[in-house]
């Protein structure tokens, strides 16, 4: 598989997209295509030891900042991204990896590379690492929503992880205030009734995010705004409690071999809630495999980026949300949420 990767894109852009890109060329089967500027991507390979035998460059005069409008990408022809999404769109690459700006991969994404016919809005699913993974959908694409559009999450994420993540009829639940059905804003009522009617998911229900830990569903649908918020909270919260047991192992009155041992359970523990450990969350609805790392990526992540990037383009999942498109009762997005 060829797996097309902004070098440009993130904080720490080129250096360590190219230093996990060596990392996935050691432990992954796929030719990488690296989008950026030549010259620059050569130099920093020479300055950490990379050898790019065997790699392809495709040169991009231009890059995206991270606080560039997200429109920037329609007029700028020679960036590195848009390059790599138009390639991807003409089939020169099976996916694309980016760890830049979120908005202008979204807006190129739809731009260039188009959604599934039938889907109004792609999202961005995000694995959560609870007792078994929850897909949350959207995590932060799109702050507005109707309840059709939940519904077209729904499917989507249903799809997703029953063809990725191998989980027989996914269960749905839809992010809420209290679990009864009448909870929430008008359109999340709305949302309720269509997705209780849907006939190709396994809606459980509502919600709350007390009861995420437990997995109490395995797609988690939610409008970009409040899912980006619980993201973010739950990423928060995490490092505040794990630097929070640290510090209190290091001022406890265990022997060493004590807080060794509890260290070391501690690391393994909070390995599993390290963004760096899930690589990256795909952008859910679009038509061809689209990978966004977070923007502070390291080798590690940009590796497992690549990873996911290569069991997204391998699992037909793609094909099989358009095919669940054509044949569902789809609600149509008209009613404000």
């Amino acid at each position: 598989m060829k797996i097309l990767i902004d070098a440009m894109g993130g904080d720490f852009a080129p250096a360590e997209i190219l230093k996990g890109t060596a990392l996935a060329v050691n432990e992954l089967e796929f030719t990488p295509l690296l989008v950026g500027e030549s010259s620059l991507l050569e130099r920093s390979a020479k300055e950490n030891g990379i050898d790019l035998s065997g790699w392809k460059i495709v040169p991009a005069s231009d890059a995206i900042g991270m606080n560039d409008p997200p429109l920037s990408i329609r007029s700028r022809p020679d960036c590195s991204m848009r390059i790599g999404l138009e390639l991807l769109k003409k089939g020169a690459g099976d996916a694309f990896v980016s760890a830049g700006s979120t908005g202008a991969l979204q807006m190129g994404a739809n731009l260039f590379v188009k959604k599934i016919p039938g889907i109004s809005r792609s999202a961005i699913g995000t694995l959560l690492p609870m007792s078994k993974p929850v897909l949350l959908l959207d995590s932060g694409a799109n702050t507005s929503f109707t309840p059709a559009l939940l519904c077209h999450y729904a499917l989507m994420g249903s799809v997703y992880m029953e063809k990725v993540q191998d989980i027989s009829r996914p269960r749905v639940g839809l992010l809420n205030i209290g679990t009864e059905e009448h909870k929430g804003t008008e359109g999340h009522e709305s949302a309720y009734r269509l997705l209780s009617g849907m006939k190709n998911i396994h809606f459980v229900g509502n919600i709350e995010p007390t009861a995420l830990p437990q997995s109490s569903c395995d797609v988690l649908v939610a409008d970009g705004f409040s899912g980006n918020i619980l993201l973010k909270t739950l990423e928060g919260m995490c490092r505040y409690i794990f630097k929070s047991i640290q510090g209190a192992l290091a001022s406890s009155s265990l022997p060493d071999e004590g807080k060794y041992a509890s260290g070391r359970i501690l690391k393994q523990v909070s390995g599993r809630f390290d963004a760096s450990e899930h690589g990256g969350a795909p952008l859910i609805g679009i038509s061809a495999p689209v990978i966004k790392a977070h923007g502070n990526s390291d080798a590690r992540a940009i590796k497992n980026a690549i990873r996911q990037a290569l069991r997204y383009a391998e699992s037909n999942a793609i094909a099989e949300i358009e095919e669940g498109i054509k044949g569902a009762d789809l609600p149509k997005e008209h009613t404000p949420g």
